[in-house]
């Protein structure tokens, strides 16, 4: 009962320390639930629900995953009552600024060692997607990170790849190495018959160009098929 009262209250209504903003500025932003980070940015909720509360309603709906948070998009927020479009934007707007800072690093020219490695450089790109995107990174002779490139967008299920285009962009780039990248939003990592088959033509063109292919990553929802690490490289 008592969780139930707290939940109706305004939240001007409620102990200073127990409101968003106020716990923020007094204990810091580390110490916020992901529900009261998520109601600073609602705002306000719904003519019976504190905007905490609202943001519970919302990350239970995803099992309190934020990855599977960052898949929903406007018109799936606007489905919760007290959320219009303008919340639902700032919410979306949120959480790509959050997956923007994971790629930040990228400008230090991480050096790549290991399979984990490259699927740190290039896994926020692809992780929340509902479609299938094909990504390469580039990298110099000391196997570091010189730039990343998307070589192709497709549907739920597949998507075309061109290997003129990137080898076109690994040459522009001056790249000496390759990483390839490629999502399954279905979360199965497992590399279909053509993937395998992509792999092998792209391998083989790479060593026509002495443009090394290191690796072929399938990204699943949280975790990755490395073709290096599988021996299939």
């Amino acid at each position: 009962m008592e969780n139930y009262l707290v939940k109706n209250l305004a939240i001007t209504a409620w102990a200073e320390e127990d409101r968003p903003r106020e716990k923020l500025l007094q204990k810091g932003k580390h110490n916020l639930t992901d529900a009261e980070l998520l109601g600073i940015l609602l705002g306000s909720g719904s003519r019976n629900q504190t905007a905490v509360g609202l943001a519970q309603d919302i990350l239970r709906s995803t099992s309190n995953d934020l990855n599977e948070l960052g898949r929903r998009s406007i018109s799936d927020f606007m489905k919760f009552k007290g959320i219009g479009e303008a919340k639902a934007i700032t919410i979306a707007a949120a959480l790509e600024l959050g997956r923007r800072r994971q790629l930040t690093n990228i400008k230090d020219r991480p050096k790549i060692t290991c399979s984990r490695d490259s699927y740190n450089a290039i896994a926020p790109l692809l992780m929340d997607l509902p479609h299938e995107e094909f990504w390469i990174l580039l990298l110099n002779q000391a196997n570091k990170v010189i730039d990343r490139k998307q070589v192709s967008l497709g549907g739920t299920t597949g998507t075309v790849v061109d290997a003129k285009v990137i080898f076109r962009k690994a040459i522009e780039g001056q790249a000496v190495y390759l990483i390839l990248a490629h999502n399954h939003p279905s979360g199965n990592i497992q590399p279909s018959i053509q993937d395998i088959n992509l792999t092998k033509k792209l391998v083989e063109a790479g060593n026509i160009l002495s443009i090394k292919i290191l690796d072929h990553l399938i990204i699943g929802e949280k975790s990755y098929y490395s073709f290096a690490d599988e021996g299939r490289i």
